[in-house]
């Protein structure tokens, strides 16, 4: 959205480092020239007739693009085009190659620290090491992002859930070090507005991927905790006490909720869809 003065060299870079099936460019309602300067620069636009969110724009990108595999960059010129071939040179082998930005790239404290948060969760989640969750600097099969159009929020959470589901759903997942530059213009991301939808974000991760792996633990320590403070009170008062009962119920069930959540999430990812 509002990309007029960085869409065009973006657009340029790319025809200039390799022949592209299509460049598609998706404008996000804006209220400048990017449309335009896109077109001139040699891409084919697609519209939105007002603005959707990051994700949406995204959704539409994989729902008209026609090669095998796709590209995303995004519009601002913070991923350097000339990274790209690095990045589609893997696709094949790989369904996801994602471009991971190092740290020190993102611009506030604020964001780094909380990349920190969603890598580390993510890592332990899926179990494998994830050093840049929320980059959308990234090339994938069509069919493979396709099938999960139905996840994918219109906020800007999308490289979150397109990471996540591919690795949830057993693809080819690898990470390739790019150097990401300074953003032209202001990003849309503010920490006072966008703090809540980043909680929910955590939640979602959490209860959409493995959700086990966070119920199983809490769980565990509520009983553990349950079950010492029930024989300390036997031991010294003769009695169990009800906050014992409270801590043992409230493991049970965590433990179910987490176990009925865990197959839902392995319906999502292993149905009838699956190629």
């Amino acid at each position: 959205m509002d990309e007029a003065a960085a869409i065009g060299a973006v657009v340029s870079s790319l025809h200039a480092v390799a022949h592209w099936h299509e460049v598609l460019v998706i404008d996000d309602g804006s209220s400048d020239a990017t449309a335009e300067v896109a077109r001139a620069a040699g891409a084919r636009v697609i519209r939105h007739p007002y603005n959707k969110g990051n994700g949406a724009a995204v959704k539409t990108g994989i729902r008209n693009a026609t090669g095998e595999f796709i590209l995303i960059v995004d519009a601002d010129g913070q991923h350097p085009p000339e990274e790209a071939q690095r990045i589609v040179g893997r696709l094949g082998e790989y369904d996801l190659v994602i471009g991971a930005r190092a740290a020190s790239t993102h611009a506030t404290f604020g964001r780094r620290g909380g990349n920190a948060v969603l890598n580390g969760l993510a890592s332990y989640l899926t179990e494998m090491p994830i050093p840049d969750l929320t980059s959308g600097f990234r090339g994938a099969r069509r069919d493979c992002l396709r099938e999960f159009l139905h996840l994918l929020p219109n906020g800007f959470s999308t490289p979150t859930t397109t990471t996540l589901a591919f690795v949830r759903a057993g693809y080819n997942v690898v990470f390739e070090p790019v150097e990401a530059r300074q953003r032209i213009g202001h990003s849309k991301i503010r920490f006072t507005r966008d703090g809540a939808r980043f909680l929910l974000i955590l939640l979602k991760i959490v209860t959409l991927f493995s959700p086990l792996r966070i119920f199983g633990p809490v769980s565990l320590l509520s009983f553990l905790a349950g079950t010492a403070y029930g024989l300390w009170n036997v031991a010294v008062n003769g009695r169990i006490p009800n906050g014992a009962v409270l801590l043992i119920l409230f493991a049970v069930v965590v433990f179910l909720v987490g176990l009925v959540s865990e197959q839902v999430s392995s319906l999502r990812f292993g149905g009838p869809s699956r190629q």
